[in-house]
């Protein structure tokens, strides 16, 4: 396969498994809403950054490895579900706009390092990626392929990525939207906390 075939087939696959629903997605959303743009885009720098880690991975091998091993796809597992699990509870705890307004003004602002890291370990943490990306790489790539091409392919998911996630977060951001979700305020927050704690339990419990 060359590389205009590979880059289109990777892109038709990827983009669709960017834009279905998630632990992404719905952390992109709950940090977009919650906190604003500038949040919502270093979040999705975070998962972009994430997706590298599966990427050089699986450009090694490894994730055939890891998606045939039943300990090191339950301990991901684990580790995955748990930590949605953990950004649903602080979701579910939300406060409403006055407590909230009192905390913040005590309470230092979160940085945006703590934000690209909360990105970066939900993506990173995700054990439907190693089977994603066997899956995906099976197809695209070859023993005699080129490292070069290899990177471009890695490349080329990250931007399409952090692509679709921006354009969530502006969508999300706009002044009219982003006011009548403001209006709901703490609820909004506990009903994407739900989704997470939702997604981890059913990692977490899902045996394959």
């Amino acid at each position: 396969m060359d590389l205009i075939q590979g880059l289109l087939l990777i892109t038709s696959i990827h983009l669709l498994a960017a834009a279905s629903p998630g632990p992404d997605f719905v952390l992109v959303s709950q940090q977009t809403l919650s906190h604003g743009k500038k949040a919502g885009l270093l979040c999705s720098i975070g998962i972009t950054l994430g997706l590298s880690i599966h990427i050089l991975y699986s450009a090694f091998g490894l994730a055939a490895i890891i998606a045939n091993s039943t300990s090191l796809l339950w301990m991901i597992k684990i580790l995955g579900g748990g930590y949605l699990l953990y950004i649903g509870i602080k979701g579910l705890m939300a406060k409403p706009a006055e407590l909230a307004t009192t905390n913040a003004a005590i309470a230092p602002a979160r940085s945006g390092l703590k934000t690209i890291g909360m990105g970066f370990l939900c993506n990173a943490l995700n054990p439907k990626a190693p089977i994603y990306f066997v899956s995906l790489f099976t197809v695209v790539l070859s023993p005699d392929m080129p490292v070069s091409q290899i990177a471009i392919y890695g490349v080329w998911m990250m931007v399409i990525q952090m692509a679709w996630f921006s354009a969530v977060v502006g969508l999300l951001s706009r002044p009219a939207i982003n006011l009548k979700f403001k209006k709901l305020g703490h609820w909004v927050d506990r009903v994407l906390g739900g989704a997470m704690i939702a997604l981890g339990i059913k990692i977490i419990a899902t045996r394959s």
